[in-house]
């Protein structure tokens, strides 16, 4: 019987240091145990300075991540970054769904964000969608945030949502004893940058083609990664790779050696 094997990381956010910890143990998302130790101070809006402490123990054999074969890699999507399946599916095709067929973790969540929605003074309405799951995974649940004026809970380059999403699924997973499977979205918000993302993609692929050397994206959030990484992942011409360590993290864009 293989042992556990257990590492303690820190990151700005609970998501960052579960990403940093998958890879020093190099086993999916579903593979591990995961133990907050300390909350991020950032709050809800954001802000804060002292960083999130998380342990990862393995609860399974664990799956090694392989490494591309040169000198013809495969087409790269980091498995932090790919297993999470909440943050691969796709969002532009969520269906509204009937009260019956809502589980759990869609209950709980709403009923979570609503009220955080209403500690906060805000009033909009939540609205549950299902996502389109990505490679077999457990489609997530979208709670969308419907209303009018809403674009502070946005914030700059989506930081306020991402810290609403990070709480309800924080008190969300508490109350269920286990990760709450919820993405949280602001009047389609999510939606419409996953569409300029993939665009963005397929355009800088073709100029990493055209240049024949890398090219860099800006740096972005993790969501934001695993989008790029996957709308490229088939991709015949190029692979991808993120780099950079924080808030720097980005993703570049790298030309197959023909």
């Amino acid at each position: 019987m293989s042992e556990t094997r257990s590492v303690e990381t820190t990151a700005p956010d609970i998501e960052s240091a579960i990403e940093q910890g998958l890879q020093q143990l190099g086993v999916a998302r579903e593979s591990v145990i995961v133990e907050i130790l300390e909350e991020p101070s950032r709050g809800l809006l954001g802000i804060g300075a002292r960083q999130a402490r998380v342990r990862l123990t393995t609860a399974a054999p664990p799956r090694p991540v392989a490494p591309p074969t040169p000198p013809a890699p495969q087409p790269a999507v980091e498995l932090a970054e790919e297993e999470a399946p909440e943050e691969v599916a796709s969002l532009a095709e969520a269906q509204p769904v009937d009260e019956a067929e809502l589980d759990d973790d869609a209950r709980v969540g709403r009923e979570t964000l609503q009220e955080l929605l209403e500690r906060m003074r805000v009033k909009a309405t939540v609205s549950v969608y299902r996502a389109q799951a990505a490679d077999n995974e457990v489609a997530p649940w979208v709670l969308q945030i419907e209303g009018t004026d809403l674009g502070a809970l946005i914030g700059k380059r989506g930081e306020t949502l991402a810290a609403l999403q990070y709480i309800t699924r924080l008190i969300a997973s508490r109350e269920l004893q286990r990760r709450a499977n919820i993405i949280v979205d602001v009047e389609g918000y999510k939606v419409r940058r996953e569409k300029q993302l993939r665009r963005l993609a397929q355009r800088m692929a073709e100029q990493a083609i055209q240049l024949g050397r890398t090219v860099a994206l800006e740096p972005m959030p993790p969501y934001e990664r695993r989008v790029v990484h996957l709308a490229l992942r088939d991709h015949p011409q190029v692979t991808t790779q993120s780099v950079g360590e924080g808030d720097r993290r980005k993703v570049t864009i790298i030309p197959k050696r023909r």
